[in-house]
């Protein structure tokens, strides 16, 4: 008896250090879009951010529906026209242990103007900051370049990363780096910068199959929901859908659209929706005379690029029938756009409407332009990043070749295209784009103003887009300070922008959709993040 006894305190003492003990809970989460990197600023890029917010933390963090709260900041206020002071939590430590200062904060922002072969850079965010003083440890005073309003929006919209991780890295690694500021993303990607102040560790990637996190014990804030979080990258739709269904894994985003209603007829499965902040929209290359990919209607080389025409761009803009895209393509699911956020947004006009399929319009006003007989075109996009965004393209490219656009269609994945279009190398792209800070001004910035490398603005304008005015009045609009005379500002730039000059063809607002195994369910998002921690038990 004596001896069962003890098995018995053995096999229990064994069960507790156990991973699999009783207590012990594991997420398997299928992704629909594996990131590109762990490097929480290489890339500005929806499924990276969403696995930096496990890693790591920011100043000031962003709820479901976009609004600031305090993250590694406990508070900030702006103490002058141009100074912000930002107090910083105390207590915090980085996965390695040590502690989270000010100088972590600085190093950030040095860092992120510097990431080596960045294809979307987070600089714009960083760009308004002239200098900074230290005070101690727990608190810096920022001064601004200008009048700076969105000061927090745009603290909220990057990671903190830590400046001891990299220092000692280049000290055990002499020769390999310039020095901490260039460190290449691959040092990321395997782990061995991957020491953050997040809710949950690293443990490892293997690329094209899973992402393993572990619970951080020590989180400052609320702590992880999960003892361990596998993430399962399953570009297919189908096949995400077979995962949940079998249990390999308890919760995928992006159900495919076709799948939707079966599933909420299914009671083990829950299924939660919600608007997106993502605008699908169509960038166009209004600069080159000479683009790669427009030829005449026989597909030889074209004199002048008839994208640069205004009136081409809203023929093409005519052609396209929202509402069948939404009804047929998105099974219900999206919203036809008129600007670069949905109604009810700061900033969003109530002025624009999406426009009306017009293929006669659309026709009339070609041949006002000079091209009666339409000419050619190729239309690229990604086929493994947004909902349905294959499906998209073949159905835009059948609208504007009935109206006498002659278009092809050429997809890729994702890794791929991003690379190639921000190397300028198509004409008419598919994209999509969700604003960081929950207000239109930034998406404007980064996709419509001039680019300008130097001072961060146009950073991600593929399509190049140029107009002084627009120019003049994002930059006014932006450096505000009374938030209603900036809203009305907002609204007159996307009234001018989208309904004058077409800069980019807004197509839809995506309507997200996650499914689920009986017992638990998902927060939406409005960012279209997919996070642990919003994936609640019932």
């Amino acid at each position: 008896m004596k001896r069962l006894k003890q098995m018995m305190c053995a096999v229990i003492f064994i069960l507790l250090l156990s991973p699999f003990a009783v207590n012990a809970s594991t997420l398997k989460i299928g992704v629909a879009a594996e990131p590109s990197s762990t490097d929480p600023h290489f890339h500005n890029l929806g499924p990276n951010n969403a696995l930096a917010y496990h890693f790591f933390d920011r100043l000031i963090h962003q709820d479901e529906k976009q609004r600031l709260f305090p993250g590694l900041a406990e508070s900030w206020k702006a103490v002058g026209p141009t100074t912000w002071e930002f107090n910083l939590r105390k207590g915090v430590k980085w996965h390695d242990g040590s502690d989270f200062t000010a100088a972590d904060v600085i190093y950030t922002i040095e860092r992120i103007p510097n990431v080596p072969n960045s294809p979307s850079s987070f600089t714009s965010f960083v760009k308004q900051i002239k200098s900074w003083d230290v005070v101690n440890d727990h608190q810096i005073k920022f001064e601004t370049k200008t009048t700076f309003p969105l000061m927090a929006a745009y603290m909220s919209s990057f990671s903190i990363v830590s400046r001891a991780a990299a220092e000692k890295f280049v000290k055990e690694n002499p020769g390999l780096v310039k020095d901490i500021y260039t460190i290449p993303s691959k040092y990321y990607n395997d782990g061995t910068l991957l020491s953050g102040t997040g809710p949950y560790k690293f443990v490892e990637w293997v690329k094209g199959d899973r992402i393993v996190l572990e619970k951080n014990a020590g989180y400052w804030g609320d702590k992880a929901e999960w003892d361990k979080v596998i993430f399962k990258p399953i570009s297919s739709g189908s096949a995400r859908m077979a995962a949940l269904l079998a249990g390999d894994v308890d919760i995928i985003d992006k159900v495919p659209t076709a799948d939707i209603e079966g599933l909420k007829k299914n009671d083990k499965v829950s299924v939660s929706q919600g608007i997106s902040n993502r605008v699908i929209y169509l960038h166009i290359d209004t600069d080159r005379d000479d683009s790669p990919h427009v030829t005449d209607v026989n597909g030889n080389k074209i004199g002048k690029n008839p994208l640069k025409d205004q009136r081409v761009r809203l023929a093409i803009s005519k052609a396209i029938n929202r509402d069948a895209i939404a009804s047929r393509v998105m099974q219900g699911l999206s919203i036809p756009a008129a600007q670069s956020l949905p109604d009810g947004f700061f900033g969003s006009s109530e002025k624009l409407a999406p426009e009306k399929y017009d293929p006669k319009g659309a026709k009339k006003l070609l041949g006002e332009a000079g091209y009666p007989d339409g000419f050619g075109l190729t239309i690229h996009g990604p086929n493994n990043r947004y909902i349905n965004d294959a499906k998209i393209s073949q159905a835009i490219a059948q609208f504007l070749t009935k109206v006498g656009i002659k278009t092809k269609v050429e997809t890729m994945p994702k890794n791929v295209y991003f690379s190639r279009a921000t190397q300028l190398e198509f004409s008419f792209m598919l994209l999509g784009w969700g604003s960081d800070t929950g207000e239109p001004g930034s998406t404007m910035m980064k996709l419509l103003h001039t680019y300008d490398k130097e001072n961060s603005m146009g950073t991600s304008n593929r399509g190049r887009f140029s107009d002084s005015k627009f120019d003049s009045m994002i930059e006014d609009a932006m450096s505000t300070v009374d938030a209603a005379e900036r809203e009305k500002k907002l609204k007159a730039c996307s009234e001018y922008v989208f309904g004058e000059r077409l800069g980019f063809i807004p197509v839809h607002f995506q309507v997200n959709t996650w499914g689920a195994k009986k017992g638990i369910r998902y927060q939406t998002r409005t960012d279209e993040y997919t996070l642990a921690n919003y994936v609640k038990k019932e």
